[in-house]
């Protein structure tokens, strides 16, 4: 075997790996969304609209699992970008996109925990 078929062979073995871990992140949401609709019942939430902390954790379980979604694919992502095709453009390209989910995950992090990423829990801020 030479050695620019072994180079294929890896990059193909990569691709698929980056492909893998994408489709895993989809199927986290996916599998995720039909649980906590099953399990927390989308229905009966609607139901229970004014019992206290009832949307909440809704919201928190919901979005725990886009989290680890939107983690898996800036992983997938990563992986294909800077293995398979490191050229200026994708890699601006790969810094948008990390930008725009990290974006999204700060923004699902304050709807599940109220408070900002870098912030502690409000019952445990530092005053000194």
């Amino acid at each position: 075997m030479s050695g620019h078929e072994i180079i294929e062979l890896t990059r193909e073995a990569v691709d698929y790996v980056a492909m893998g871990i994408e489709v895993l992140a989809v199927l986290v949401i996916l599998t995720g969304v039909i649980v906590v609709a099953v399990s927390r019942g989308t229905v009966r939430q609607a139901f229970r609209v004014g019992k206290p902390g009832t949307h909440e954790r809704y919201a928190q379980l919901l979005g725990r699992t886009l989290l680890l979604g939107l983690d898996l694919m800036v992983a997938g992502d990563l992986i294909k970008t800077v293995a398979l095709e490191p050229r200026l453009n994708n890699i601006a390209a790969l810094g948008l996109l990390v930008l725009v989910r990290t974006f999204l995950s700060w923004s699902l992090v304050v709807e599940i925990e109220g408070h900002w990423p870098w912030q502690g829990k409000p019952g445990n801020r530092n005053t000194d």
